[in-house]
């Protein structure tokens, strides 16, 4: 695998393109160290310091830094699953921004800008995708067949109410009003924007299913409204003395809104049936086409600013709308952040246009080409098979088709055992899925081995990405040893900090004594005896744990070991403070459990914090003696003069 190469110590083999450019500034433990990293390194130092830090000096540390490296590749951790998976996925993140051609993606957000000044009256028939291939095969054909029935004189409205799988097609004829551009699939809105008035589609795919699309009129885009509404709610199959009685209650609060429009908000909160917005006086989130059922929009839409609408019927009942603002289609610096995300995203319908637009590029700058003989080969392979499976896999892993030249990039021919295991346990009985397979998988492979041809050209040739990857792997070996030497180990290891704590006992001296002890807070005065009876006979080990499962809800216990003026409680208890009322009111009383005052620490725990810190210096003093003698270090000092 390449990343193993760049992650191991195949380094060296990257470097020499830039060897004798850039000169060796020290050598650790073998590895050298170019004047361009250790110049990034103290630079960015430098810049994180209050003063700049002197260059002996960091030297100094720098040693320290690249031997805890080295120590770290003696100990495989750049061998390991993890590692590795890690640094991949970030060497692949670091590279993404060199690989966009930013013409091309800029193409993409100003196409979506120019659709979003357009709306489309737009009508669908659409079958919903299966999970079999074969199935939706048919699917196609069906949908191909019903195409052809209406370019024949078939009503489009009366097709799709008998055959479209969208549910709304029994009530809207497959209608869906006014289509405003970047809300559907890529595919769909791109088929909808290109089909001329009055005409149908080709069959369109969408992530869904498979469409054939019918267009109307159009306009310029409406932009959207704000409005506020009072409803009087029909339930669905109301009856009609129920609808005339919503028609009465809604006309007498028109009435009234009529004769004073400024009551409208109050009038909402009241009597509104819509709760949601009733509460904020009948007010809605700014809406456009497509977002209201279709009557109360073209109301919305029809009114000016500050009028008040007649009752108007929907399907969900009767509404007075107030209209309270109108803005136009969004100018493209308005929509343009929004749509890099979205153009950016990888499950837009747009992505596989960037993928395909990367890998022409990246295959004519690494003189790349996928090769069709062998490639036809495994399509036979698959249907003289019946599928693809572990057969398969396993008849591409050996010789003679192993060794099979599928794509060649920059002069390096690579063999078919190279990409089929990324097909792992695929398996796929139908022979047609299985070739639409093997042409998907070859695409994602070919762009895959392409963006790590490119992403070793960036490491031998961008001395940014170059000096960022570095910085990060060898930030992340340091973490991982520095884990395993010092900061596990110390936390861990309880002889050793006992230890240390009783060699040290004298520099953990307190200027002021503490009072050490339980904190008990409990309901009452009785169940404060009772409890106290209780600790007195359990061992010292178990006296929390039993007594906070045998009082629970009554009592709260709390070990303490703190200063005086730290707490109130032991202020009462132990320094003559005044009383107080314990922290939660389910609690009256409280009192100390074998409190005692300690001038000095009686164990390590009672500095735990600080000896672990200490106990970590000395293990790290220690590792790096250790790393002194096993790393050997040379200073280039004739170029290290020359570091600005």
């Amino acid at each position: 695998m390449k990343n193993k190469i760049l992650l191991g110590a195949g380094l060296s083999a990257c470097a020499l393109a830039w060897a004798a450019k850039d000169p060796v500034i020290l050598t650790v433990n073998g590895i050298d160290v170019p004047k361009s990293e250790f110049e990034y390194l103290y630079h960015k130092n430098s810049q994180q310091q209050l003063s700049p830090q002197p260059l002996k000096e960091y030297v100094e540390m720098f040693k320290i830094y690249k031997m805890k490296v080295a120590d770290a590749k003696a100990a495989g951790i750049d061998t390991t699953a993890g590692f590795i998976k890690e640094m991949a996925q970030y060497r692949k993140e670091l590279a993404s921004p060199y690989m966009n051609d930013s013409t091309f993606f800029t193409k993409l957000v100003e196409e979506a800008v120019e659709r979003g000044k357009e709306e489309v009256e737009t009508s669908h028939i659409m079958m919903m995708k299966t999970r079999s291939g074969a199935e939706n095969r048919k699917l196609r054909q069906r949908l191909d067949s019903i195409r052809t029935e209406i370019l024949n004189g078939a009503d489009f409205g009366e097709m799709a109410m008998r055959y479209s799988q969208d549910r709304s097609a029994a009530t809207n004829k497959g209608n869906l009003g006014w289509l405003v551009a970047n809300r559907y699939p890529y595919a769909f809105e791109m088929a909808a924007y290109a089909t001329p008035e009055g005409t149908v589609s080709e069959i369109v795919e969408s992530p869904a299913g498979y469409h054939i699309i019918k267009t109307g009129k159009r306009r310029p885009a409406q932009g959207k409204v704000q409005a506020s509404h009072i409803m009087k709610m029909a339930r669905k199959g109301a009856t009609p003395e129920e609808m005339a009685r919503a028609k009465e209650q809604i006309d007498s609060i028109y009435a009234i809104v009529k004769a004073d429009p400024s009551k409208f908000a109050e009038i909402a909160k009241a009597d509104s049936d819509d709760k949601g917005s009733a509460v904020n006086g009948g007010q809605l989130p700014w809406f456009g086409p497509g977002e209201m059922v279709p009557e109360f929009e073209a109301a919305a839409f029809a009114l000016e600013d500050g009028q008040v609408s007649e009752p108007v019927q929907s399907m969900d009942g009767w509404h007075i709308i107030l209209k309270t603002g109108k803005r136009g289609a969004p100018g493209f610096e308005e929509v343009k952040a929004d749509l890099q995300r979205r153009v950016a995203s990888p499950q837009d319908g747009r992505m596989p246009l960037i993928r395909k637009d990367q890998s022409a590029r990246l295959a004519a700058k690494h003189k790349a080409r996928m090769e069709n003989a062998a490639l036809e080969g495994m399509k036979r392979y698959v249907r003289e098979h019946n599928g693809l499976d572990s057969t398969f896999v396993a008849a591409y892993s050996v010789a003679p088709l192993a060794n099979t030249t599928i794509a060649v990039i920059d002069g390096k021919k690579l063999p078919a055992s190279k990409y089929v295991t990324m097909l792992g346990k695929t398996s796929i009985a139908d022979a047609e899925d299985a070739v639409d397979a093997i042409e998907n998988s070859t695409d994602v492979w070919f762009y895959n081995q392409l963006t790590e041809a490119e992403e070793d050209w960036l490491y031998a040739n961008n001395a940014d990405y170059r000096n960022l990857l570095n910085e990060y792997r060898d930030g992340s070996l340091l973490y991982e040893i520095s884990v395993q030497k010092v900061w596990d180990k110390a936390a861990k290891d309880k002889e050793g900090l006992e230890k240390y704590f009783n060699d040290h006992r004298s520099e953990y001296a307190w200027t002021s004594p503490r009072v050490k002890g339980i904190l008990v807070q409990a309901a009452n005065d009785s169940v404060a005896g009772v409890v106290k009876s209780r600790m007195d006979a359990l061992p010292a080990d178990s006296v929390m744990p039993q007594i906070r499962k045998e009082f629970k809800g009554k009592v709260q216990l709390e070990r303490v070991l703190v200063e005086k003026g730290a707490n109130p409680m032991v202020d009462n208890l132990m320094f003559d403070g005044p009383a107080v009322k314990p922290n939660s009111p389910a609690f009256t009383t409280y009192f100390l459990f074998e409190p005692r005052v300690l001038t000095a620490p009686e164990e390590v725990g009672d500095v735990r914090g600080q000896v672990t810190s200490d106990y970590q210096n000395e293990l790290e003093a220690g590792w790096i003696q250790e790393m002194k003698s096993r790393y050997p270090v040379k200073v280039n000092e004739k170029e290290l003069k020359k570091v600005k």
